[in-house]
């Protein structure tokens, strides 16, 4: 069974086009009776009549509209849940700052509704704004591999190397 996607991709829409429903629906890999509620909450379309068209641009400014609707920006001192769908402060107003580079790093924190990891990525000089009035504990980054100033021979200890490069025992 073919799993549907549940944001359509308006950049598949040509705005130059007009599309049926069906065309409409097959284009952006949604149900036919999708397309039509579309159209009942506002989708405009050239007529009324059987084929209904819709035309490429309006389609495209709908689904932009409905995503721009949905779209929910963290305020400061809030980080987004995913599995709540909203953004949260963190559980005691506690969050970890877990650097991932110099410039960048995680915010991470505990969703008080639901108890999961909640990550809010930023720079390290936006976090001032971002934080709020939380209070902010900073991690350690991870250890990064580094060069050494030898080189490792993986030769048997018994084993040498002879300047020219040959194997010696």
């Amino acid at each position: 069974m073919k799993r549907r996607n549940r944001r359509p991709d308006r950049r598949r829409i040509k705005t130059l086009r007009s599309y049926t429903i069906e065309e409409t629906a097959r284009t952006l890999d949604v149900h036919r009776n999708t397309v039509r509620h579309w159209i009942k909450d506002g989708l405009p379309v050239i007529d009324r009549r059987r084929p209904a068209l819709i035309l490429g641009s309006h389609l495209a400014e709908f689904l932009a509209r409905r995503r721009a609707a949905r779209k929910q920006t963290c305020r400061p001192g809030e980080i987004f849940c995913v599995k709540c769908r909203k953004p949260r402060e963190p559980a005691g107003r506690i969050a970890d700052y877990v650097p991932s580079s110099p410039m960048a790093g995680a915010l991470i924190g505990i969703c008080p509704e639901c108890g999961t990891l909640i990550h809010r990525r930023t720079s390290a000089a936006r976090l001032r704004s971002i934080l709020g009035e939380l209070d902010l504990q900073t991690a350690q980054g991870q250890s990064r591999i580094k060069d050494t100033a030898e080189p490792l021979a993986n030769c048997h200890p018994e084993h040498e190397v002879s300047n020219h490069g040959e194997l010696q025992r």
